[in-house]
């Protein structure tokens, strides 16, 4: 059986695309893990709670690495632990997905240089489009899933079922 490790941010990711992707994945007959920053039971931004299966510097043997959006994203994932699980990921040509904010974190890690793929974004705030830029990535605004290879991206709550179809597709 195919494993699926989602990466959370401990407080603040964004529940329904987390909740959702899961539920798909275990309903498709994945092996689902959840992986942060720290142990015990994450929160997220409208309540929701999970059990922390791993931490992030425990992740291994997993078909596919999937990391969630959401306010606290940014804060608990952003950096070199992730950039390492990411780039490694990516050298052995795993699946590997990013959905609303989150892949603004694959971009910061080095993997969407000359890649396809989409962020959150809003008309007052186009932060991410430019971080995705700035580190090589070709913005594409129009498309709800944006798939470049074995990178999978979705700008957010919108794209939750065709982002988690995209990746059970994948696998």
């Amino acid at each position: 059986m195919k494993k699926i490790i989602m990466i959370i941010a401990f407080r603040d990711f964004k529940d329904e695309e987390y909740f959702i992707p899961k539920q798909l994945f275990k309903k498709s007959g994945f092996i689902v893990k959840t992986a942060s920053s720290e142990k015990g039971t994450a929160i997220g931004s409208e309540g929701g709670e999970t059990k922390i299966d791993l931490l992030l510097e425990e992740i291994k043997d997993f078909d596919a690495l999937v990391l969630v959006g959401g306010q606290g994203c940014l804060k608990y994932l952003d950096n070199e632990k992730v950039y390492q699980l990411i780039q490694s990921a990516h050298l052995q040509e795993k699946l590997i997905a990013g959905i609303c904010i989150a892949p603004v974190i694959l971009a910061k890690a080095g993997i969407l240089k000359q890649k396809q793929a989409t962020v959150w974004n809003s008309s007052l705030d186009k932060s991410a489009i430019k971080i995705l830029k700035e580190n090589g990535a070709i913005f594409e605004q129009e498309f709800s899933v944006v798939q470049d290879n074995n990178i999978i991206t979705a700008p957010g709550p919108s794209a939750v079922k065709d982002f988690a179809q995209a990746i059970i597709n994948n696998l």
